[in-house]
């Protein structure tokens, strides 16, 4: 029976009639859209990056000191001396310009001086890198950076280093340019190679993060050893965290091989030092063994608080750290408790001497942590305390009268580039020729109001 059932493929094609139009435009997507964004305002910030290295390569031309005998006296209370913030044959710049334009960016003084002398290495001393820069082809970042480790060099190994590195700065890596400096040396300055070498030696420490103590009681460190005291020391405590976990320590070897170099220095500190005489052998004295001291300030409500409640800070690393943290570390082993009264930060009890007494400067380095010149963030232990109004005058030794400062910018104010006065106890209102800016414990913050330029008397 024929079911009419003929193949698909044999049938006619239809005929469809389409009218012609345009091609359709395929739609953008908002990922391509943002995406599209991004690249411009990268573009801009790219841009914007250019445009300040320039300027600050310009603003450079116009603050250069040409006395090269007088560079960098900055222990001279009031002089503006040349800085030489690049390598051999740059500019010297002027060191309080350096530090108006550090206050303008936001910078500290420190950090202010590593910029500038980046800018005038880069735009002075690698001048083929400096044009790709300028054209964009290599970023500022990767440039200033570069031009951060060729500061060490003579003029000529400069000039080497930008003559191999320039076509290849955009690609290069932190290793290739490091070996490339490091070959520079050698050739052109083997004595200063050879010096960097003994003092690479120097460079050894052991620096446990006692600064660097977190929340939860745990010291961040790093350590530089010669090979064979390093290895001497791995063996160590390779050795005791292995015995540790064979005893039943549960813990990850990573905390084992931690716990084990504290028990070697806890034992070390319980035996007695016997120094003997290097010729004869004769023990000449005896230094006793002693114990670790940690000092805590924490209230009574967190002493004797539940687990888990309360904050103490540390005395000794000046950091905070858990109430249960203190009460795990007082229930190891027998601990001395220090008990200190509450300093009056607003206190005022002046003496009549220039010289600064103990418990006066503890007073204003405890309420003022750092340097109080705009964005500078050097420790008050390590900075003068200034008299902001000058001893013998209306001036008096006392902590509202006392301010820290690091010495660069102690001389800058001593040579009536900047004032400032107190507000309040902790609060600085400074005027700088490039604006007034005001220091509190929370920061720095320019202030719109035109400054008044400080007199030059």
């Amino acid at each position: 029976m024929d079911l009419g059932t003929a193949s698909l493929f044999d049938l006619p094609e239809p005929r469809v009639e389409v009218d012609a139009v345009a091609p359709a435009v395929a739609a953008v997507s908002t990922s391509d859209a943002l995406l599209g964004e991004i690249r411009d305002r990268r573009d801009a910030i790219a841009e914007q990056e250019i445009g300040t290295v320039r300027a600050v390569a310009e603003w450079a031309t116009h603050h250069t000191v040409a006395d090269q005998v007088s560079a960098a006296t900055l222990t001279e209370r009031g002089l503006d001396t040349g800085l030489p913030v690049a390598g051999p044959r740059a500019p010297l710049i002027s060191d309080f310009a350096v530090m108006e334009l550090a206050a303008l960016l936001g910078r500290t003084l420190d950090s202010g001086r590593s910029f500038v002398g980046q800018v005038v290495e880069l735009a002075w001393r690698l001048p083929r890198t400096w044009s790709r820069v300028l054209a964009g082809e290599v970023k500022v970042w990767k440039a200033l950076k570069i031009a951060d480790t060729t500061r060490i060099l003579p003029a000529d190994a400069a000039l080497f280093v930008d003559r191999h590195l320039a076509p290849f700065a955009h690609g290069m890596s932190w290793a290739q340019v490091d070996r490339l400096v490091e070959e520079a040396l050698v050739r052109f300055d083997p004595d200063a190679a050879e010096e960097r070498r003994r003092e690479a030696n120097e460079t050894r420490h052991v620096d446990l993060g006692i600064d660097q103590v977190d929340i939860n009681g745990i010291a961040h460190g790093s350590t530089a050893l010669d090979l064979p005291d390093a290895l001497d020391l791995e063996n160590a405590i390779a050795r005791r965290a292995k015995v540790r976990g064979q005893l039943g320590d549960t813990d990850s070897l990573d905390v084992r091989r931690a716990k084990a170099l504290g028990e070697i220095a806890r034992e070390d500190l319980t035996l007695d030092l016997h120094v003997a005489d290097p010729d004869t052998g004769e023990i000449l004295r005896t230094v006793p063994g002693n114990s670790t001291e940690l000092v805590f300030h924490l209230s009574e409500d967190a002493l004797h608080a539940t687990a888990g409640a309360g904050v103490a800070r540390c005395g000794t690393t000046r950091t905070p750290v858990t109430a249960e943290q203190v009460r795990d570390w007082l229930g190891r082993s027998h601990a001395k408790i220090t008990v200190r009264p509450v300093r009056d930060l607003a206190g005022h009890q002046p003496v009549d001497s220039y010289e600064i007494p103990d418990r006066i400067r503890a007073q204003v380095t405890t309420r003022d942590h750092h340097c109080v010149f705009p964005h500078c963030t050097k420790p008050a232990q390590a900075c003068d305390l200034d008299h902001i109004e000058p001893h013998g005058g209306e001036g008096e030794t006392c902590a509202c009268n006392l301010a820290p400062l690091c010495r660069g910018h102690h001389r800058l104010k001593t040579a009536n580039r900047a004032r400032y006065r107190m507000l309040t106890p902790g609060t600085y209102l400074w005027t700088l020729p490039s604006g007034q800016y005001l220091v509190d414990p929370t920061g720095t913050f320019g202030i719109d109001a035109p400054a008044a330029v400080p007199p030059d008397e």
